[in-house]
C-alpha cells in the first residue's frame, strides 16, 4: 500500500523586507509546485532558494496543506515520511 498523500506547496518570491513575511507583489509569487510528501516539497525548495540566494530578499515557503485540509490530523505527524 503506497504512503499516505500529505499535500505540500512550495511558493516564493521576493519579500517587501527581511523582518516580515510578507511578499512585495503578490502577483509574482512563484508557485513551484504542490507535491505529495514532504520530502519532494523540500528538495524542490532546496533547490528554488539555492538558485536565488543572490537576492536577499528572496524567500521559498514549504505550506503543509495536507493540515488545511483536515485539521484533525495527528500533531506529531513526522516529516520524514
Amino acid at each position: 500500500m503506497p504512503d499516505k498523500q500529505l499535500l505540500h506547496l512550495v511558493i516564493g518570491g521576493e519579500l517587501a523586507d527581511l523582518e516580515h513575511n510578507t511578499f512585495r507583489d503578490l502577483k509574482k509569487v512563484d508557485l513551484v509546485g504542490a507535491y505529495g510528501s514532504y520530502g519532494e516539497a523540500l528538495a524542490a525548495w532546496r533547490a528554488k532558494a539555492q538558485s536565488t540566494v543572490d537576492n536577499a530578499l528572496m524567500r521559498y515557503f514549504i505550506i503543509h496543506a495536507h493540515k488545511l485540509l483536515d485539521p484533525d490530523m495527528d500533531p506529531d505527524h513526522d516529516h520524514e515520511h
